[in-house]
């Protein structure tokens, strides 16, 4: 029992210095200290973070068309490559010498972790992740979330982080057009708007780089026609089991919570 109580000791003590170590490489040799901003944020022009907002996307193709949709006046567009670290099961040093990590903490003007929080410091006073309407885009909404909630907190509590939601769908009949959200929304206009017989064409968007810039303002970037959903913590001790079982590095837990709860699913909810 001693020498289990040693090893764990001594594992904690490793994993302290090295996260140490990590900070101080950092803050010494990291965009993290400077004032430069990541290279591939495309910043607003307005200085006052309570009217300026970010997108966080996934890639360089919505980025683009997010860059070119935007209100270049208080929206900024931050593109990340690929999936970011899943930090819940990323000891402290990997995750800050990870370059998608970096370019998200430096441009929202953060410190390292929660208890560094500045609330002057803040660039943006509406963090908006904005992925693709499919699996991978949930995947990496939920990395972005477990990020938030991990390591600054304090913005999930004060209701700075929003959900964006684009449309899965564009219907056209003629000259007209509908966006739809998910399937149910789909179906219903198609039975209670269009006669029986009607012609129409429905296309599924596969990513936000498909759609046109035009397109991605109107329905998800124009704060006078988008919904935009505010994240909040209802009950934090779940919402922490929930991150711990889903996101951590214990397979065990996480195979009972889908074996309990996956046969409560209906298949025709899930994007295959």
């Amino acid at each position: 029992m001693a020498d289990s109580i040693l090893e764990k000791a001594i594992q904690a003590f490793n994993a302290a210095e090295a996260a140490r170590r990590a900070r101080e490489l950092v803050r010494r040799k990291s965009v993290l200290e400077s004032s430069t901003l990541p290279g591939k944020l495309a910043d607003c022009s307005s200085r006052d973070p309570g009217e300026s907002e970010i997108f966080i996307v996934e890639g360089d193709s919505a980025g683009g068309s997010a860059k070119q949709g935007r209100d270049r006046r208080f929206q900024a567009i931050l593109p990340l490559r690929g999936k970011i670290l899943n930090i819940e099961k990323t000891d402290d040093a990997k995750i800050y010498k990870n370059t998608e990590i970096q370019a998200l903490i430096t441009a929202l003007g953060l410190g390292i972790k929660g208890e560094e929080f500045d609330m002057s410091q803040l660039r943006y006073h509406r963090i908006c992740l904005m992925t693709d309407a499919d699996v991978d885009g949930a995947h990496i909404r939920t990395l972005l979330l477990t990020f938030f909630y991990r390591y600054q907190r304090e913005l999930v509590d004060q209701g700075y982080v929003y959900i964006a939601c684009p449309p899965l769908y564009k219907v056209e009949r003629g000259r007209n057009h509908w966006y739809c959200y998910n399937e149910r929304e789909l179906q219903q206009l198609i039975t209670n708007e269009f006669p029986a017989n009607a012609n129409y064409t429905v296309q599924r968007f596969k990513g936000l780089g498909e759609m046109m810039p035009q397109q991605l303002w109107e329905t998800t970037m124009d704060p006078a026609t988008r919904t935009m959903k505010r994240v909040e913590i209802e009950d934090a001790a779940e919402a922490d089991r929930i991150f711990t079982i889903l996101m951590g590095d214990r397979v065990a837990p996480r195979r009972e919570f889908i074996e309990t709860y996956g046969p409560k699913m209906k298949l025709e909810d899930l994007d295959i």
